[in-house]
């Protein structure tokens, strides 16, 4: 199963769309998860239609519409493991030890809101994956994203990937 993880669009915001070459993992992927930062209805809509399935959440700039139309945290098994998905996740100081308290039940969390790429197993062997922003690096030297693979109920080739310092083009 092929997945992949974006977070923090911003759409229309920070970026028209989404960058063509994201567009074609989109294509690609089993499941989509965003870990919230839509910024408008629009863009989730455009984005249901044009993935398999998709996993989401809200984000702290997304409003009600959206907020009426995904849950804070998402959780979902696929291919055996147990994800959470959810936006933020508080300081990076302490944070594996805290996202190990607070999602137990999970062997995945993917998560947002820094914009800053995080891959870190916590105590207990919870992964904790952050797949930055593919719209607005902020202080990081690029734009990115994640992709993934589920076989045999394992999490395997994690990639992080960059995309060119401009934001996306590619309307939904």
């Amino acid at each position: 199963m092929r997945l992949l993880l974006i977070s923090d669009t911003h759409v229309p915001k920070r970026a028209r769309g989404l960058p063509e070459q994201l567009w074609r993992e989109v294509e690609a992927a089993d499941v989509v998860i965003h870990a919230g930062d839509w910024v408008d209805a629009g863009f989730l809509t455009g984005l249901e239609r044009r993935s398999r399935r998709l996993v989401g959440v809200f984000g702290n700039n997304d409003g009600p519409e959206l907020r009426s139309r995904l849950p804070e945290v998402a959780r979902v098994e696929l291919g055996g493991l147990r994800l959470a998905v959810v936006h933020e996740t508080g300081p990076a100081k302490g944070r594996a030890a805290r996202c190990a308290r607070e999602y137990p039940d999970a062997d995945v969390l993917v998560f947002g809101h820094s914009h800053i790429p995080w891959d870190e197993v916590a105590p207990g062997g919870l992964r904790l994956l952050n797949p930055g922003s593919p719209t607005d690096r902020r202080r990081q030297p690029f734009c990115t994203y994640m992709t993934a693979r589920i076989a045999g109920q394992e999490l395997c080739d994690v990639r992080l990937h960059r995309l060119p310092r401009r934001g996306g083009t590619d309307p939904v």
